[in-house]
């Protein structure tokens, strides 16, 4: 069941959406030609770096948070992970704080989990970021049956008090609403049809936010969505629908801090344009609100077998958008969706058809660091100050 859910969430949304303008140059297809001519291509970029400064200080040299989501792993089983961990990041993502993973009964929460992870976070200087409290996914089997229209804003403002409120002074920020925008659903505003929606209307995010502040007053809070990074027309409308969204927030004072743009990128994607992409942001900013990425890996399925040709066309897609995005002053933090190649949600959900294990991080799965490594620490380099 999580796999099905995952895949309508994820795994149909990066067939023919964009990613990455680096491949330009390079025909990795017949059928699929570039859609404009990059001056340098992958295969003869120079990915050279000065030293080998941790991520999380080059970005800090530039005002920048550096992080990674890790907070589904065993890091007790795996110390060579959490030494890179503590080693290049200073943002953990607690990725477990989910409905069906904190609630195993209507009136339980289990919290153990969540307390290791923040006490890991605390003992190595780290912060914390809790991911999600409002989501039309991952939610427990007795949801269905149990949340309907009459008892559905008490269960929203229960569990928004008792995990804030349990973490509250803890955490850095948190993805209060998550991927509340879907434009192909037909709804007003560009709504996603979920049960939030039919429950509460269209002001259950502003519910949530409101109650979010509430309850961990410190806690920077985010609105976090997906989708938006290229120049295709469903990209374009989900961008006006996500700025519209966040209009209405604004206007109406709600307590939002943030907007989170994830970032799952198409290495085969041609479609990129940086001057369309930074035009939202700066939008985005004129809000007055900070961006941050989110979620950020490389998504490798379309790419050629061969590892060195892959990992350069994945290394040019991170630097190619960081350095785009990095260009905006509001973007004040960077977090991949996972650290090591060994763990990361694509193996399962956009698995290579040759079988091959896909390489969409940083770090691969022996936790050396790639080429991918490189273009992140070049576009911290030479990103402008905070």
């Amino acid at each position: 069941m999580v796999k099905n859910r995952m895949l309508n969430r994820r795994g149909f949304l990066y067939l023919g959406l964009g990613t990455a303008a680096s491949i330009g140059a390079l025909t990795i297809s017949k059928a699929m030609p570039p859609k404009k001519t990059i001056p340098v291509s992958p295969l003869r970029r120079d990915f050279q770096v000065v030293g080998q400064t941790p991520l999380k200080i080059r970005a800090a040299s530039k005002g920048l948070i550096y992080g990674a989501d890790c907070g589904t792993l065993n890091l007790e089983a795996e110390p060579e992970l959490a030494k890179v961990l503590v080693r290049e990041c200073s943002m953990l993502v607690a990725g477990f704080l989910k409905w069906d993973l904190l609630r195993p009964t209507p009136d339980s929460f289990d919290f153990q989990r969540g307390d290791w992870f923040a006490k890991f976070a605390r003992n190595n200087k780290m912060s914390l970021r809790g991911h999600t409290l409002v989501w039309y996914m991952s939610l427990p089997a007795w949801f269905k049956e149990t949340v309907n229209k009459q008892n559905a804003k008490q269960f929203l403002t229960q569990h928004i008090q008792k995990v804030m409120g349990h973490y509250a002074g803890q955490m850095h920020s948190w993805d209060v609403v998550n991927e509340a925008i879907a434009v192909e659903d037909g709804y007003s505003r560009g709504l996603r049809k979920m049960p939030w929606l039919e429950f509460l209307g269209p002001d259950y995010i502003e519910m949530a936010f409101r109650i979010a502040a509430q309850a961990d007053p410190k806690a920077q809070l985010v609105y976090n969505d997906y989708g938006l990074e290229y120049d295709t027309p469903e990209n374009e409308a989900k961008r006006n629908a996500v700025l519209k969204l966040l209009e209405h927030l604004k206007s109406r004072e709600v307590p939002i801090h943030a907007f989170g743009i994830q970032s799952h990128l198409l290495a085969h994607e041609t479609r990129f344009n940086p001057q369309k992409l930074q035009k939202f942001l700066k939008e985005v900013a004129d809000l007055g609100l900070k961006i941050m990425v989110t979620e950020l890996d490389v998504i490798d399925q379309e790419l050629p077998a061969d590892v060195a040709v892959r990992d350069r066309i994945v290394a040019a897609a991170y630097e190619d958008y960081l350095g785009a995005v990095l260009e905006v002053p509001a973007v004040n933090a960077v977090i991949n969706w996972g650290l090591s190649d060994r763990h990361t949600w694509l193996a399962e959900f956009q698995a290579r058809k040759d079988g091959a294990a896909v390489r969409p991080l940083a770090w691969d799965a022996d936790f050396k660091p790639k080429l991918a490594w490189n273009a992140i620490a070049r576009a911290f380099d030479k990103a402008p100050k905070r």
